[in-house]
Order: structure tokens, then C-alpha cells, then sequence
């Protein structure tokens, strides 16, 4: 027969799985996707699934693993509509043109689940955007002409529905205008996040300083900025999320990725 040889780190990979599939409430199902060691931070978008881990690598979801995805190193990438973008260390932004990816500056954190439009936040937590036709045609000769907003925030994301955003205090704000373009007036959201992460159907869902996870209910067009937070419980603290056709993609503190639907 053959024998299997486990080190200790599989074995504490595979019970802490176990464990976060068994204690989650009858309204979601989740089921282990293909692991990469030390995931930081997921996106899905378009069908697409893309992630960092711990050394600033990026991938995409291919069929049974975890792809390369270009050769920068990033803390932060993002699918969606507008295409594939990510952040490095320094603050610099790119965008994945050609099988690699093309350098922009000065943001921390970009999210490109709006309409063809990308938004992001700078270093100084300043909030902008760039138009579709900028997105979608970049690289291109000539200077990116990125659109401020109104705000400060430290993680941005946009939706059908309207933008939704955290503050450094982890005030929630949401932003229910038409365009993105109009001039931005944000609403504060009763509770407290690190993150808000806009599907691109408009549902949202944010993750607090202790790594729980909250779904926005209620929302509709003509309510988009929704009605209350229900908690999805998980055994252990969530470091990042991501939604998209109907898969909430959840990183944990510890590294390890679960694929969840309602």
C-alpha cells in the first residue's frame, strides 16, 4: 500500500478546515476550494477569482489550483469589469495588460467591481476614480487623469447600487448616487469594519477588527443602501472577503480559503 506523510502544518491546515466547515449556520453551505499557502487577500469579479498571499504573490483560480499571476509582486489585487488591477508594498497601482502587470502610483487599495469604472484609495487616505474609458484603454500615451473625491477612506468599493467605504476610525459610509462621477455625499452606516467589499450584484458584506464577517440585508433599488447587518458566523477570524455570482470567497487570519454560498 502507500503510505501518506503529513507535516504537522497540513495536519493543522486540514483540522482547522474541518472545523470551519462545521460550524456554520443552515443558511450557508461552504466547501474547501484549492488552497494556497498563506492567502492574504481574495477578489472575485466577472467569473474570475484572483488572490495574494503572504509574500506579495499574486494568482487566479484555474480549474483544480492556484495560477501565477504575473511577475509584480502585490498585497492587493482585484477582478472585475474594469479588468485585473493590484497594489504593491509601495503604494504603487498596475494593471494586469499582456500577461503582466503595468504600473500606475500612489494608491493602497484599488476595486475594480464598478461599472468599468476603478476606485481607490491613496496613502493619505484620499478616495478617486478612474472612468471607463480610461480603464478600459489604459496603457495609453499620456498622463491617467484619476477623478478625486470628496472623503477620506481607507478601503473604497462600488457597486450597481451605489459605493460603499470605511474610514481609519472604522466608521462605515455608504454613497447612493446614480454616477459615480456626481459629487459624492456619504451616509455613516450604523456598525464598525476594516473593509466593505461591493459584489457586483450590489450585495455587500464587510469584515470587522475582529475578523467577523456581516452580509447588508434589505437592499433594493430603491433602498440600496439596505436595511441591517446580519453576522455570518465562523469559527475563526476572517482577514478578507469577496462576492461574486453567488460565492462569498472568505480568506481567514490563519491562510486558509472557503467558497461559501447561501
Amino acid at each position: 500500500g502507500v503510505t501518506l506523510h503529513l507535516t504537522e502544518d497540513t495536519m493543522k491546515a486540514v483540522a482547522a478546515l474541518l472545523l470551519l466547515l462545521s460550524c456554520l449556520s443552515n443558511w450557508w453551505t461552504c466547501t474547501a476550494p484549492p488552497q494556497q499557502p498563506s492567502a492574504a487577500q481574495i477578489d472575485a469579479g466577472q467569473g474570475q477569482v484572483v488572490m495574494t498571499d503572504s509574500s506579495s504573490n499574486a494568482y487566479f483560480l484555474s480549474g483544480s489550483g492556484w495560477s501565477k499571476l504575473g511577475t509584480v509582486p502585490l498585497i492587493h489585487v482585484t477582478a472585475g469589469p474594469a479588468g485585473i488591477w493590484g497594489v504593491d508594498s509601495s503604494n504603487n497601482i498596475y494593471k494586469f495588460v499582456g500577461g503582466d502587470f503595468v504600473s500606475f502610483k500612489l494608491h493602497k487599495q484599488v476595486d475594480a467591481g464598478g461599472n468599468e469604472q476603478v476606485v481607490g484609495v491613496n496613502s493619505a487616505d484620499n478616495i478617486f476614480c478612474l472612468k471607463s474609458s480610461i480603464t478600459l484603454a489604459y496603457p495609453q500615451p499620456g498622463p491617467v487623469a484619476w477623478t478625486p473625491f470628496d472623503g477620506s477612506l481607507t478601503y473604497f468599493s462600488c457597486g450597481p447600487n451605489g459605493c460603499w467605504g470605511v474610514n481609519s476610525a472604522d466608521n462605515i459610509y455608504v454613497s447612493v448616487s446614480s454616477s459615480i462621477f456626481t459629487s459624492r455625499q456619504w451616509t455613516q452606516v450604523p456598525g464598525s469594519a476594516t473593509l466593505a467589499e461591493v459584489g457586483t450584484d450590489g450585495s455587500v458584506f464587510v469584515v470587522n477588527s475582529n475578523g467577523d464577517v456581516f452580509q447588508r440585508t434589505g437592499i433594493t433599488s430603491s433602498l440600496p443602501q439596505g436595511r441591517d447587518w446580519v453576522q455570518i458566523p465562523f469559527c475563526l477570524p476572517v482577514k478578507h472577503v469577496s462576492y461574486d455570482l453567488g460565492h462569498l470567497w472568505v480568506v481567514f487570519e490563519i491562510g486558509l480559503i472557503l467558497d461559501c454560498q447561501q
